[in-house]
């Protein structure tokens, strides 16, 4: 059950890094001219280890999608300012995940974890570039993850429900 587990987080850090990559092909600042604004696919791969691993496994997802990104593709500053983003986001949807269906659906979770990766990414930007000038950008960057929440938490809602079919035979 162990390699099971350890494959599947393998291979959700790969998805998510091949989202990040797809994501850098199509760069939303063309359409919407705000600094740092991105569609967050991967985000819907934190949001399906949540749903479907333990919050221990989607830390591990997230940190490892970070690392290995920022590796290959990033810097110092795309390490801290992904890594910030990534974590609050992960804290944020873990918590409203257990009130999920009483208090908000799979795509509200969603929508505030895009929410909570904009002020983690604003806190790291506060942080790295000493001046809270870049506060500026944070309503523009909310007002955001709200479509682009929307469409992450319908992405995973599709895939999970394609999951139940594989998973039962329907």
């Amino acid at each position: 059950m162990k390699a099971k587990k350890i494959t599947l987080c393998g291979l959700l850090t790969a998805l998510a890094i091949v989202l990040s990559l797809v994501e850098r092909l199509f760069p939303l600042d063309a359409v919407v001219p705000v600094p740092g604004a991105k569609l967050g696919l991967a985000n819907v791969v934190t949001l399906f280890a949540l749903t479907r691993l333990t919050p221990r496994d989607a830390f591990v997802v997230v940190l490892c999608r970070v690392s290995i990104s920022s590796l290959l593709m990033g810097s110092v500053t795309s390490f801290l300012f992904s890594l910030l983003g990534g974590l609050l986001a992960l804290a944020v949807m873990c918590a409203l995940l257990h009130v999920e269906g009483r208090f908000c659906s799979l795509l509200g979770v969603s929508v505030a974890g895009a929410a909570a990766h904009n002020i983690g990414q604003v806190i790291a930007a506060v942080v790295w570039m000493q001046t809270g000038a870049v506060v500026a950008y944070l309503p523009l960057l909310l007002a955001l993850s709200v479509p682009l929440g929307l469409v992450t938490g319908l992405t995973c809602a599709i895939v999970l429900q394609h999951m139940k079919k594989i998973e039962f035979g329907a």
